[in-house]
């Protein structure tokens, strides 16, 4: 076996380990082994990606107790893209960290750590009760980070999410437990096969399984009407978190398309798809409603925190769609806007640091000590994030629409993605004149640019015109990726007899 498939999810557990029995390090060192399992998570992504790339897959069985029968980790073209996806995310948010606000609490970096371990171990688990697991871990950790650095506004916010989430997760375990007790087995694999032989009989008791699953999915993802938590949560989390929150979303969007690909895919007979016809008309609502809400924002993390939303609506509606061509173009919309995303939180908190007691407050303020620099990343974070060309998120919508046919779906897709582009435009625009134009003649005397804080931002926010300019070799990655994910037979031949892992 390729011990590599692995090792995304042990490096962090044991980083994260030392790091909680080394509490009383000096908090140098504590920032030296974080950084330092962070970034190796790096090379070690990029080479599954391109292990991935050969098109073959990847299993890991762990105990080398074979499929279905025992644990395995399965490495496809999308667990490897998004185990990139949230490398590169977690060091430029770590980078960011370590300039002083990971100093705010106890054991950010321990935390910080088994975030990461949990949505790698979501990423690449093939078995449904470890992707519960995982989902736990992550959530877990994600619970102390949100709560990191004090306050009310923290507070309440992470009262509402913890809630929520024991909901999904005490309604995941339900869902587990009934697919399980009608199929027998947990491998997801193994389970495709089992719901495609399904009798009438069992078909109802499935697609409830299956519905209830969407909802917590759905929860996960934030689409609506289970999105109320995120605006809160990610407005009050600190600008490092809320960064790799921008991924937290994601893990719901990626186990949507892998449980409703695989288990509920083109052999699942009448359950075959059984999403899509709910995916539809929430993901137009969610477009709708995230657009609302960025303009009717008073924040600027609420502002981005609301665009979040409208990014889920968005990629809900590629995988509404189907098709490998709108798979394809929403699994390249998904990199930009988890990018852009983390980087336009970090821009924010350095706004925020140089207007005083009103932060990102969308209200007048201070004049800037640094306009110039900050309004220009901000013009490029805003043209990027609501999809204006020439950057990369306009190429993902652009491929979004155009992998539609001309009908029902296409009249309706059209004028919302366009006209929630415009709508997104005008709520960063009324953003951009108040932080920038409508200022007072002072500035703070306090207030300052830190380097480690920019180069971070900077290197999220630059992310944007690389896509760009590699947008050939990832489109061709991600065609592929869609492709593989629509052809069921070698994701069951994982569970054969003789089928080596």
């Amino acid at each position: 076996m390729n011990h590599a498939l692995i090792l995304p999810i042990l490096l962090p557990m044991f980083a994260g380990s030392l790091l909680l029995l080394g509490a009383r390090l000096s908090l140098r060192l504590k920032r030296s082994l974080s950084l330092g399992a962070t970034l190796l998570l790096l090379p070690l992504s990029c080479y599954l990606l391109w292990l991935a790339d050969q098109g073959v897959l990847q299993v890991y069985a762990a105990g080398n107790w074979r499929a279905p029968f025992g644990i395995i980790l399965l490495l496809d073209r999308l667990s490897a893209l998004m185990l990139v996806l949230t490398a590169v995310l977690g060091c430029f948010a770590l980078l960011y960290a370590v300039r002083g606000d990971d100093g705010r609490g106890p054991s950010f970096h321990a935390l910080f750590q088994f975030q990461l371990m949990g949505i790698n171990g979501a990423f690449l688990t093939g078995d449904l009760f470890n992707l519960f697991v995982f989902f736990e871990i992550l959530l877990i950790a994600s619970y102390s980070l949100l709560l990191h650095g004090g306050g009310a506004a923290r507070v309440r916010a992470g009262l509402h999410y913890v809630l929520l989430n024991l909901l999904g997760s005490a309604l995941f375990l339900l869902a587990v437990g009934v697919l399980y007790g009608i199929t027998g087995t947990l491998n997801m694999a193994d389970m495709a096969s089992k719901v495609a032989a399904a009798g009438p009989d069992q078909a109802p008791l499935l697609h409830a399984a299956g519905l209830l699953l969407l909802l917590v999915f759905g929860l996960k993802a934030a689409f609506v009407p289970l999105y109320f938590w995120l605006p809160r949560a990610y407005a009050a989390a600190s600008a490092p978190v809320a960064a790799l929150f921008a991924i937290m979303t994601k893990v719901g969007l990626y186990s949507i398309v892998r449980v409703y690909t695989l288990i509920f895919g083109d052999a699942a007979g009448s359950l075959a798809h059984m999403a899509n016809d709910w995916l539809w008309p929430l993901a137009l609502l969610t477009l709708v409603l995230g657009v609302i809400g960025a303009l009717a924002a008073s924040s600027l993390q609420g502002l981005l925190a609301y665009l979040l939303v409208v990014s889920v609506g968005t990629l809900l509606a590629g995988i509404a769609i189907g098709t490998e061509q709108a798979l394809a173009a929403a699994l390249y919309y998904l990199i930009h806007s988890t990018w852009i995303g983390g980087g336009l939180f970090l821009l924010a908190d350095l706004i925020a640091r140089q207007r005083g007691d009103k932060q990102a407050e969308l209200v007048q303020g201070p004049a800037l000590q640094n306009p110039h620099l900050l309004g220009a990343l901000f013009f490029l974070g805003a043209i990027a994030v609501a999809g204006l060309p020439p950057l990369s998120g306009f190429i993902g919508k652009l491929l979004l629409l155009r992998a539609l046919e001309p009908g029902l779906q296409a009249l309706l897709l059209w004028p919302v993605v366009l006209g929630g582009g415009l709508l997104t435009l005008l709520a960063l625009s009324r953003a951009g004149s108040t932080l920038f134009w409508r200022v007072g003649l002072s500035q703070l005397d306090s207030a300052e640019l830190d380097r480690g804080r920019l180069l971070a931002c900077m290197g999220l926010l630059l992310l944007s015109p690389l896509l760009t300019g590699l947008a050939a070799p990832i489109l061709s990655y991600v065609q592929a990726t869609a492709s593989q994910l629509h052809d069921l037979q070698p994701y069951l031949q994982i569970i054969q007899p003789g089928a080596a892992p």
